[in-house]
């Protein structure tokens, strides 16, 4: 099975990277920051390969899906796990924020998935891609509207995708709360965040529930993935939830 990992050099997507390797699978894995990349991809395989690419740039976007499938020999499967989620109020989420979240969290995995669709056509692959709980199974949280929304735009646009080439196995999977793993692999979503303001969000959550009361184990999140990609070409899963139990 050849895979890319888009968002790998950090987080789920380094996670999501490694564990497929480990799995069995060739993986090109992706994302801006090219030496915590390159260290991933040695945990992945020897077969691993490191690709910068920047999904916020149209031309990067081509280029590195074409070196993937030029060097993988085609592309069977697709896991967008870039993302990002600041922490701002509405009222003083300015248009930068806005744009920074949609060109990330929408319009990159757009542009990839365009990149990429000869080579899922040509294979009857899947493409799939890491949303939320806050855009489909809770209200927005407070704090995170700009993120939410990105989310909820997300998987309008992979209901549109599949709508366009049902052909593909287009999913959305939506996860919970995960830590991710250790190192560079452990989840660096809420790494700029202003930290009273989330001191100040937190029992929000919490009181209404938002919060699971525990952290998904990332492996569970890789082995559901690594059976989804691996259903072949007839295979047509619209959505997956893989969240933690709560705690009784």
């Amino acid at each position: 099975m050849k895979v890319v990992v888009i968002g790998a050099s950090s987080g789920l997507g380094r996670c999501i990277a490694v564990g497929l390797g480990k799995r069995g699978a060739r993986v090109a894995l992706m994302a801006r920051r090219k030496d915590r990349l390159a260290d991933a991809a040695v945990e992945a395989g020897a077969d691993a390969l490191a690709i910068p690419c920047d999904v916020t740039d149209e031309a990067s976007c081509a280029s590195a899906i074409e070196e993937a499938a030029r060097e993988l020999g085609g592309i069977d499967a697709l896991v967008y796990a870039t993302g990002i989620g600041p922490l701002v109020r509405l009222v003083d989420t300015d248009a930068a924020t806005w744009r920074r979240a949609f060109d990330t969290n929408v319009i990159g995995a757009s542009l990839v998935t365009a990149a990429a669709l000869p080579h899922l056509v040509a294979s009857q692959g899947t493409a799939a891609y890491l949303s939320s709980i806050s855009a489909s199974d809770t209200p927005p949280w407070p704090g995170l509207g700009a993120y939410a929304v990105s989310k909820a735009a997300l998987d309008k646009l992979v209901e549109a995708w599949r709508a366009e080439h049902p052909q593909i196995g287009f999913t959305r999977v939506t996860v919970g709360d995960c830590a991710g793993g250790e190192g560079d692999a452990m989840t660096g979503f809420n790494a700029d965040w202003d930290m009273d303001l989330m001191t100040e969000m937190a029992p929000i959550w919490l009181s209404r529930e938002y919060i699971a009361g525990a952290l998904l184990d990332v492996d569970e999140l890789v082995q559901v993935l690594d059976s989804l990609l691996r259903l072949g070409p007839s295979a047509s899963v619209p959505t997956i939830a893989v969240v933690p139990r709560r705690p009784a």
